[in-house]
């Protein structure tokens, strides 16, 4: 496959990944400052912008306004949701040929449906549609394109923002202390609380809902199912890799995978926030694997904070 169409598809499944994330962490976020009347609102939206790799731009306070505008309908940030859309849309215009007319509509679309302007009453419907324009395009792949490379590229680079995501979601848990989202409330944000739930059969705990949302290899939005599903992608790309040495890409993830598997989740729990920051930097050197062994010709986008 031509590096070019493998690029394009890789960056569709991380986009269209990155914009459900984006939306799921920002629901978490907005719930937590209207739970939680006590909490400084100025103060976590600083701590979610670092989270999400973001500077704040001046030194003025801080509202969820100012954070909904940024990270959700600012077309210039390549942080943000509608910035996410555009730039999927964009990625599946260079790789039409490849990819379904169902999946280039979904995308086209969605782009077009992102408005400029949320009012406040209407920022969780807007994440909902998020949510829902996502799950679309990736049941729009899964229902409708061969599982060749192109599907394996495209799962692998949705995969990686996978893991990215969940540690970026798991980590708004210690922006305000203790006064952070409560575990049900972070559970459901992404759908696992039901699924938790039927595992644990118990309330969510700190420890409970870190391991199922890190280790549990049956739940498709844990850390560890997406980096299972990145070595799968891999192997599906290059089956010779699985003979001699790995290369980096399959390194970094095989190191990262033993080191969730056999840590205690104690010690992630007292750690969450580095633990997490070591989670992203993994991703961040596994996708320059992959740029490095699939596409070395074509610069890699990146966006702010994903190299921490």
């Amino acid at each position: 496959m031509l590096s070019r169409i493998a690029e394009a598809l890789f960056w569709i499944g991380r986009y269209v990944e990155r914009a459900d994330g984006t939306a799921r962490i920002l629901d978490v976020h907005l719930q937590l400052l209207l739970e939680d009347p006590w909490v400084d609102e100025d103060t976590a939206c600083r701590a979610l912008l670092s989270v999400m790799g973001t500077a704040a731009e001046s030194d003025a306070a801080l509202g969820r306004d100012d954070v909904v505008r940024l990270l959700a309908l600012d077309r210039e940030h390549s942080a943000s949701i509608a910035h996410s859309i555009a730039a999927a849309r964009e990625n599946a215009r260079r790789a039409r040929e490849i990819i379904s007319t169902d999946l280039w509509e979904t995308l086209n679309e969605s782009n077009a449906r992102v408005p400029r302007r949320i009012p406040s009453d209407k920022t969780h419907p807007f994440f909902r549609w998020v949510r829902d324009r996502s799950a679309l395009a990736f049941g729009v792949v899964d229902s409708s394109m061969s599982r060749d490379e192109a599907w394996q590229f495209f799962v692998l680079g949705r995969s990686i923002e996978r893991v990215d995501m969940t540690a970026r979601l798991l980590a708004t848990r210690s922006l305000t202390d203790a006064a952070g989202p409560s575990w049900t409330t972070l559970l459901r944000s992404c759908g696992a609380y039901e699924a938790h739930l039927r595992s644990h059969r118990a309330m969510p705990s700190a420890a409970s809902a870190v391991e199922f949302l890190l280790v549990d290899r049956l739940f498709p939005r844990s850390v560890l199912s997406s980096i299972l599903q990145a070595e799968e992608c891999l192997r599906g790309i290059d089956p010779a890799s699985a003979f001699g040495a790995p290369d980096r890409a399959h390194r970094v993830l095989g190191r990262m995978r033993s080191e969730l598997e056999y840590r205690p989740i104690g010690d992630i729990v007292r750690g969450l926030s580095e633990s997490m920051e070591e989670v992203q930097v993994g991703m961040s050197m596994a996708s320059d694997a992959i740029r490095e062994r699939y596409f070395p010709s074509i610069a890699m986008p990146v966006w702010i904070g994903e190299a921490l």
